[in-house]
């Protein structure tokens, strides 16, 4: 499967049949608003990925989203996402991708707008890469955390085992199996699935308070239903969020992307 490239009807492609990444950051009638104009950085593809997601209170999360940004909610509530996958590869712009570097990631986030544009917090990124933590922390100010991690693919399913080790950090694991359970789909505009996943954009914060807002792009995300059993999760109770009752669950195989240098907010 990872030689392969799904479309939505969930027939595998052929890699030489991957559009470029010129025409991959040039696909927008998708999107609400336009990509910069300017040249993208850096490319990713994201393979055996799983969103979970939980209904938190607003409340709860306001505090811990800072001034600058507001929450953005679906129907009046507010989502936090539990996202384990890998990137296989990541590479700048211009590089083999063979010289890029592959790794475990693991997400959690949710959901904000500032100047009409809807992105992504990120509560925590854990990867298995030491040099992606290092370069992430300094260039996106992300909180990037350094764990050791492990994904096999096991009779169909996805098992997925992560635990930080990052110094000074508080201790997060996750553990646990997941697998799609029906075919590619393309969620529709206003649907909520389509709301959790559709964004192109991420917000983060320097030492100093400063905004920033990350730009990325990529084709609609081929969605499909899915199950999981998840054995161990403390990844949002390591930042006070307390995640309650059976997540809302999407699997995608694969999806490629281009992102921006960021930028600041306002």
């Amino acid at each position: 499967m990872d030689n392969a490239r799904h479309d939505m009807s969930g027939v595998p492609r052929p890699e030489s049949d991957r559009p470029s990444w010129d025409q991959i950051a040039r696909q927008t009638e998708h999107r609400a608003w336009h990509p910069p104009d300017r040249p993208w950085i850096m490319t990713q593809t994201w393979r055996d990925l799983l969103f979970a997601h939980w209904l938190v209170s607003a409340a709860a999360l306001r505090p811990l989203v800072p001034r600058g940004l507001e929450l953005d909610l679906f129907a009046g509530e507010a989502w936090v996402g539990v996202v384990p996958f890998r990137i296989a590869p990541l590479a700048p712009r211009g590089a083999p991708r063979r010289l890029g570097i592959a790794f475990p990631e693991l997400n959690v986030r949710t959901y904000v707008v500032a100047e009409g544009k809807p992105g992504v917090w990120f509560f925590s990124l854990d990867a298995a890469s030491v040099l992606a933590v290092v370069i992430a922390r300094l260039t996106y100010h992300l909180p990037y955390y350094w764990a050791r991690m492990r994904l096999d693919n096991d009779a169909g399913a996805v098992a997925y085992a992560s635990r930080r080790r990052h110094p000074g950090a508080p201790t997060a694991e996750f553990a646990g199996r997941y697998w799609p359970t029906g075919p590619v789909y393309a969620s529709t505009p206003g649907s909520l699935e389509h709301w959790l996943t559709a964004r192109y954009c991420l917000y983060a914060a320097n030492r100093a308070g400063r905004l920033f807002r990350g730009e990325i792009n990529h084709p609609p995300w081929p969605l499909q239903p899915a199950e999981a059993v998840i054995e161990a999760n403390t990844m949002a109770a390591a930042h006070g969020i307390a995640l309650a009752g059976q997540p809302l669950l999407h699997f995608a195989r694969r999806i490629d992307m281009v992102a921006w240098w960021p930028e600041r907010v306002g």
